[in-house]
């Protein structure tokens, strides 16, 4: 018996040992596999990584359901309606407000369900354990059961009920990785939780049990039977009238598939790009500069246009609206025809040299592998050739350096070096139309002014001047562009060019563009006078001096003064509409961001059409008013012989027969008082040789050939009758001129003839003696000469 007893005693003490030794090992693992918890749930989601944007009025720009936490669409808990509350305590834990944690009741419940269904039918984890479940995600087992309700009461601890119905309200997953009621009523009903019905408020909370299963859009009538059994429940328990409980029984789902409200990826992207957090911390809203209601009507107009332009071949487009005042852009769209035949995936990122790098200062984006149509390019930002939209600033240099609105340029053939070879200017017309005043050569858009301006202003000064604009990926040396780069052989971006337009605008102030609210107007130096801008808008807005190439009225004669210039790059690969009027400044460009050329797509046709419909919209926004004339102009009027002057002629002149009278608006001090000489600019620069001006305006030089070009003999056409056409400028009829071909005199008198080409290096000299027509006048007996060296291949 004594024996019985001890081993009795032995077997419980071991038991007792052995229990005790597993109470401490479940003591120490369990301690161990319990993790801290914030002491405020408001410090769980951390800092933002990726803020939400939103346009001027606070409507929201951008939206992402890829995060942790929701960190944008949080509501507190007095503005969720009480029944929302009511039903998700009802279905998840209605003993919340008498529990430490953990429902000890409702789990012995569950467990007892579990066993006599023979599988797991019911969880019975507190809405408090859900929310330490999304603070610490473990694999769902008994084990994490376990720790998990160690952590609730952890947490109830630290944080009041409310603040704990809060988060989870606010956190609770759905799907397609949405959070939170506010979330999910967004996703499903495209509505804000206050303005719920019954049955959606109860569906949400009937959804985070098995979101997947119950969703509402794969697997709409699955929910129904858990939905009925909710209703009967809330309904015994009186939450719920009869009357209520039968509506949502019968009463439809109408979901409706949430859309953002303001489509503008190209502005949000170039944002987030160029705004600097603060030590990788952002804001949780940033408000930008954006006018919803605008960027929709500008991407309607835009998408409208080049669907109706498909046949010019025109699958690319963008448009800005800029407030010049405060330098805000109100609309930034990006568009592309989604014809099924056209695709830009192959291409398209800014270009540039690769040997140059591009200065800090460029706002860019990294260039990006294209997948899609060419919405995925920001065309806004892409490097295009912009024509002649640059015009208006070579002009307005002119003007600083002296010239002015009635100043006559010649519009005549010219050809000019480029490279090795040689360049032919002419209009876009094909027209010439010898000496045209300043006002008629920019609103006509005429090339060889432009380039004749250019020529009086500087290349390198001009270049300096744009980049003071903001063209800061005109980064090359100025003989890279040459005189082309008055007629925009340059690639720039929509971006920069509206930049430049504003300081137009702005009397020739620049204002920094602004993309975010909020921040203080950058006004920096003065790139033009008052005097010029008012000069430059004048001419702009004036219908009558375009009408030589667009003729009277048309798209760009605006109802209310508009300056408006248009422009078009070499074989239509690009089309631009600039424009600004007293409040804003708006950018049109046209064309393939895959390179290839339109069907004749011109600024004067699709582009102004768009600036002029945005226009249209922008002068119901905001009292319109003149364009601002600086006080400081004189006005006066002069007559212009439209006819190309004599020797000894005079160009302007008060009392000249057969010529038109107008008013112009001068400089101060500008304003001729008697006579004004045909503008001039001097030559390409190359060897200098002896030359006199003392008779004629032009210098006696070699118009063709140029000194060091290249020639390539072409196999298609038989050597005999390939000629190259030698000519030279600034000769008078009575002038006795020689020319010497690789040393041998030619019986050639006149100032061109046609050579036969041939291959090897060749030199070709003239020399010319002056004839005044008296004899003792000076420069009677003086030799001129030049020579030129080229090679044939």
């Amino acid at each position: 018996m004594i024996n019985s007893i001890s081993r009795k005693n032995i077997f419980i003490f071991a038991f007792l040992l052995i229990a005790g030794i597993a109470m401490i090992g479940l003591g120490v693992k369990t301690c161990m596999d319990i993790k801290p918890l914030p002491r405020s749930l408001s410090h769980v989601t951390g800092v933002i990584k990726k803020p939400r944007l939103v346009d001027r009025h606070g409507i929201a720009l951008t939206t992402t359901y890829t995060g942790t936490w929701n960190f944008h669409d949080q509501k507190p808990l007095h503005d969720m309606p009480s029944f929302l509350q009511k039903a998700f305590i009802f279905s998840e834990d209605r003993r919340f407000y008498d529990h430490g944690g953990v429902d000890w009741l409702a789990r012995c419940h569950a467990l007892f369900q579990n066993i006599t269904a023979g599988r797991a039918v019911r969880g019975a984890s507190t809405i408090t354990e859900q929310v330490v479940r999304l603070i610490h995600p473990r694999p769902r087992t008994v084990w994490s059961r376990w720790i998990e309700g160690f952590e609730a009461r952890q947490l109830e601890k630290t944080n009041t009920k409310l603040e704990i119905l809060c988060f989870y309200l606010n956190q609770v997953p759905y799907a397609s990785h949405r959070r939170g009621v506010a979330q999910a009523a967004r996703f499903y009903f495209d509505r804000d939780v206050d303005s719920l019905n019954l049955k959606e408020s109860m569906a949400l909370a009937v959804l985070v049990r098995a979101p997947d299963y119950y969703d509402l859009y794969r697997h709409p009538g699955r929910i129904k039977a858990p939905l009925k059994t909710l209703a009967t429940a809330m309904e015994k328990q009186k939450i719920l009238t009869p009357s209520q409980c039968r509506t949502i029984a019968t009463q439809a789902f109408e979901l409706k598939r949430p859309a953002l409200a303001i489509n503008a990826p190209h502005f949000v992207r170039f944002v987030l790009n160029h705004h600097h957090s603060n030590n990788g911390i952002y804001p949780e809203k940033i408000h930008t500069t954006l006018d919803g209601g605008l960027q929709k009507q500008v991407q309607t107009l835009l998408d409208t246009n080049l669907a109706s332009h498909r046949d010019k071949k025109v699958h690319n487009g963008a448009a800005l609206v800029v407030d010049h005042a405060t330098g805000e852009i109100l609309a930034w769209a990006v568009g592309a025809d989604k014809g099924k035949h056209h695709r830009t995936d192959h291409f398209s990122r800014p270009r540039s040299n690769k040997n140059q790098q591009q200065p800090a200062t460029a706002e860019y984006p990294k260039p990006q592998k294209i997948k899609t149509h060419g919405q995925a390019i920001n065309a806004a930002t892409a490097l295009r050739q912009p024509g002649s939209a640059m015009k208006p600033f070579v002009y307005a240099m002119a003007l600083e350096k002296g010239w002015t609105a009635a100043t006559l340029i010649r519009d005549s053939p010219l050809a000019a070096r480029v490279g090795m070879g040689v360049h032919a200017y002419h209009n876009y017309s094909g027209h010439h139309y010898g000496p045209v005043t300043l006002r008629n050569a920019l609103g006509n858009s005429l090339n060889i002014p432009a380039v004749r301006a250019i020529q009086f202003v500087g290349v390198k000064k001009y270049l300096i001047r744009l980049r003071s604009l903001g063209f800061t990926t005109l980064n090359q040396h100025p003989d890279f562009y040459g005189d082309g780069l008055a007629l925009g052989n340059g690639e720039v971006s929509l971006y920069e060019l509206i930049q430049a337009y504003t300081v137009l605008a702005n009397q020739g102030r620049f204002i920094a563009l602004r993309t975010v609210s909020g921040r203080p107007v950058q006004h920096n130096e003065q790139i033009f006078s008052k005097e010029v801008t008012s000069l430059m808008g004048h001419i702009l807005s004036d219908a009558g001096a375009r009408t030589l190439e667009f003729g009277r009225g048309g798209l760009l004669n605006f109802p209310v003064q508009t300056a408006v210039k248009t422009g078009t790059s070499s074989d239509y690969k690009d089309a631009w509409a600039m424009g600004y009027n007293c409040n804003f400044t708006v950018g049109v460009w046209m064309g393939n961001l895959n390179g290839s050329a339109t069907r004749g797509m011109t600024g004067s046709r699709g582009p102004a059409f768009v600036l002029r419909s945005i226009f249209a919209r922008l002068n119901q926004m905001k009292d319109t008013r003149p364009l601002y004339m600086s006080p400081r102009l004189v006005q006066q009027e002069i007559s212009i012989d439209p006819m190309p002057p004599g020797p000894g002629k005079n160009v302007l002149s008060k009392s000249s027969e057969n010529r038109s009278v107008r008013t112009e608006w001068f400089i101060p001090g500008s304003a001729p008082v008697k006579e004004m000489p045909l503008a001039m600019a001097p030559p390409i620069k190359r060897e200098k040789p002896e030359q006199d001006r003392s008779s004629g305006s032009e210098p006696f030089r070699f118009i063709q050939p140029l000194n060091g070009m290249c020639l390539a003999m072409d196999p298609r056409i038989p050597d005999d009758r390939e000629v190259l056409a030698c000519q030279v400028a600034g000769t008078g009829p009575n002038d006795a001129l020689a020319w010497c071909l690789d040393g041998r005199p030619l019986t050639i008198t006149g100032s061109q003839f046609n050579w036969q080409i041939q291959p090897g290096r060749h030199v070709l000299e003239i020399a010319m003696r002056r004839s005044t027509g008296h004899e003792k006048l000076p420069g009677k007996n003086k030799i001129i000469t030049d020579r030129v060296q080229f090679l044939v291949k």
